[in-house]
């Protein structure tokens, strides 16, 4: 095939682009979904948050610093698909090792160049995230109309097992240990348990498939759940593992899906939001600081939880600490005992800030705090 072959995406709704074959020749299906990050590309690529979607770049320029071998969050790409409107025809970094066009290539990830990316965000945003296929292989959009109208859609989908680690894995704590922490890997991004190492965690990465007990049999001072793909309401076991876990009163941090299966822990239910949020420019609100920072989003679903007043649960009161100044949705949840006390939280974002801006850096000092006050209070009885 041609280096820059013709190629058609099509939406699930009939509207079609037309462009050129970037990445490799063939076809791909997936949930359209668009990335207003500026940055980031090969973060954005390799986190499996994005397994089975189709990411629309509606940064024009794509593939500018080319790919290197430092910055890939987990072991491939993950995205079903990739549309840039102008992607680099020479990369200028000195990190380059490989353009995106042969990185996509050699991992088989299909993709579109030339496309009205603004266009076709604009749409998306209008009429929601919605199936679409991508094919350098057929020429009638019609046909391949029929191909992305049977394709699986995101709701109801259960992700987390496809993309998580197949054995468990330890990321030892950097200088002094002082905690350990049970991370179950939903889609975890490398970025994440070494933000933890920094602060002296020692990090058990463990399957999604994990129970309660492969949970405790590490002795962990705290629990974390990752971010990761799928439809939260179609998720149960870890669901299960992580009331097991609040019932034992293990300190408790989430992030993103972690944050969505927090509440449904607690009793919240979670909806498909019109066209989610991925980027790295969200404006979120602390409510417990009052201060406002600017975070890494990927997400389709959220927690649908009261903005006001507490809620009674089993494990403590919940409600929500953080909400997006956009939209008002649920950005974060915390638990607190009878005393008012701080017992486990939740943000819907990437703190991590593997690619994005490190405000939220501070999530990963309280989840430390909070293990911190847990062991001196059980010294202490």
């Amino acid at each position: 095939m041609p280096l820059h072959a013709p190629a058609i995406l099509v939406l699930e709704d009939g509207r079609s682009f037309t462009g050129k074959a970037f990445g490799a020749p063939g076809e791909t299906f997936g949930e359209a979904v668009f990335n207003t990050g500026m940055t980031g590309y090969q973060e954005t690529l390799t986190d499996p948050s994005y397994h089975r979607q189709v990411v629309v770049m509606t940064s024009p320029h794509v593939g500018n610093t080319g790919i290197n071998d430092e910055d890939p969050e987990s072991r491939r790409i993950w995205v079903a698909g990739y549309v840039v409107r102008d992607p680099a025809r020479v990369p200028s970094s000195w990190r380059s090792r490989r353009t995106l066009d042969e990185e996509l290539r050699e991992q088989g990830v299909v993709g579109i160049s030339g496309v009205d990316t603004r266009a076709l965000t604009r749409h998306l945003r209008d009429r929601g995230a919605m199936r679409v296929g991508i094919s350098s292989t057929e020429t009638d959009p019609a046909a391949l109309l029929e191909r992305v109208r049977a394709s699986a859609e995101m709701s109801g989908l259960e992700l987390a097992d496809e993309v998580t680690t197949p054995e468990p894995y330890v990321v030892p704590a950097q200088g002094q240990k002082r905690f350990t922490v049970a991370a179950l890997d939903l889609g975890i991004k490398s970025m994440t348990p070494y933000r933890m190492a920094e602060r002296g965690i020692e990090v058990h990465v463990l399957p999604a498939t994990s129970t309660l007990e492969d949970v405790l049999a590490v002795e962990p001072d705290g629990l974390f759940y990752s971010n990761g793909p799928g439809d939260p309401a179609a998720t149960t076991q870890q669901v299960e593992v992580l009331q097991g876990a609040l019932g034992q009163g293990v300190p408790y941090f989430g992030i993103c899906f972690g944050n969505q299966l927090f509440g449904r822990a607690l009793g919240f239910g979670t909806y498909k939001l019109k066209y989610g949020h991925r980027g790295i420019n969200q404006p979120v609100m602390d409510r417990t600081t009052g201060k406002v920072e600017v975070t890494a989003h990927n997400h389709g679903f959220a927690v649908d939880a009261p903005l006001e007043g507490t809620t009674s649960t089993p494990y403590g009161e919940a409600s929500v600490s953080h909400v997006c100044l956009n939209d008002d949705v649920v950005e974060g949840l915390e638990l607190r005992d009878d005393r008012g006390r701080l017992t486990s939280f939740s943000v819907q974002y990437h703190p991590e800030a593997a690619a994005g801006p490190h405000d939220a850096a501070y999530l990963f000092d309280r989840f430390t705090q909070l293990m911190a006050d847990r062991s001196t209070e059980q010294k202490g009885a």
